[in-house]
């Protein structure tokens, strides 16, 4: 069994900030990622609020960044998914579909995964013009009609971004105002390719073996039947929580509950970034987080007489 001081469990910024914090300490770290490094801001085509990039900076570029600077401080970066967690005497196990680790402290950085509409055809459709990243799928629709599901700034970010291939782009927005911020606002309603359907929900995705429409349902009632090739989904996200198996309390909507310092009700278990109930989710206060709870996690491995508080 691998052992180590501190495992941090996820690859985003929080996680990627958590490590980087605990490295500098000169606490064995291991970092825990299932799948790609950067997690959800790995997806985004270009960052443009966070500190340090007046001209912004994409989102793989960023966290490649963060990965790299973290490995200089020697934290080992393990590619595994994480199975369950369990407390064993003073320490932590967390057993991954790799190999089982121990460490004497552990800090939950899973982050959170896309929505799902729940309508018909949307898991059918899946990869096959429907997706939920365009970053990732954006140039396999080049010169097609695409269109996009929320008002928020992932959607028009995500938006904006297809505009680089698509022949046109229709934002589908369930209000009668965009939610995303002023700025992002005014830069989709004047783009010459961008639409916006006020006031609808997509009610059901159609196609054989790729999207070739949406259903559209109005407020007033109305249903209409749009042509498309490609639909992307951004109408918020879910918390990857479902592994903990109830091992920490969580809020209505899945969420970890922490104090303000981090910390769950067990000593040694800290949760940071989007997998945590807080009120602002950026990239910002992920990599604020990841810091908080590595400073807590030294603090209690390494300062004599540490008393250990956390969420009730």
């Amino acid at each position: 069994m691998k052992e180590a001081d501190v495992l941090v469990i996820g690859g985003g910024p929080a996680g990627l900030s958590a490590g980087l914090y605990a490295g500098r300490a000169r606490l064995a770290t291991v970092l825990v990622e299932k799948g790609f490094t950067g997690g959800q801001a790995a997806t985004t085509d270009r960052v443009e609020n966070y500190p340090g990039f007046p001209e912004g900076i994409s989102g793989p570029e960023l966290t490649e960044r963060m990965a790299e600077q973290a490995k200089r401080l020697e934290v080992e970066f393990l590619t595994a998914e994480a199975r369950a967690l369990r407390p064993e005497g003073a320490r932590w196990v967390v057993e991954t579909d790799a190999e089982p680790l121990r460490g004497r402290a552990v800090i939950i950085a899973t982050g959170a995964r896309s929505k799902r509409l729940g309508v018909p055809g949307e898991d059918r459709l899946t990869g096959r013009g429907v997706s939920y990243c365009a970053t990732c799928d954006g140039a396999f629709f080049r010169d097609r009609r695409v269109h996009v599901v929320g008002g928020g700034d992932s959607a028009v970010v995500e938006a904006l971004f297809l505009t680089r291939f698509a022949e046109s782009v229709t934002l589908v927005h369930r209000r009668s105002e965009l939610r995303a911020t002023k700025v992002l606002q005014e830069e989709i309603l004047r783009h010459p390719k961008v639409r916006v359907a006020w006031e609808a929900q997509v009610v059901g995705i159609e196609g054989e073996d790729r999207v070739e429409a949406v259903r559209l349902r109005y407020r007033d009632g109305r249903e209409e039947q749009e042509e498309t090739d490609g639909l992307f989904i951004y109408v918020g996200y879910e918390p990857n929580t479902g592994w903990l198996d109830g091992a920490f309390p969580l809020d209505e909507l899945g969420y970890l509950i922490t104090d303000e310092r981090l910390r769950l009700p067990a000593p040694g278990a800290l949760a940071a970034g989007d997998v945590r109930r807080k009120g602002l989710r950026q990239i910002v206060t992920a990599v604020a987080d990841g810091a908080i709870a590595a400073v807590e996690a030294v603090e209690y491995l390494t300062v004599p007489g540490h008393t250990w508080g956390g969420a009730e």
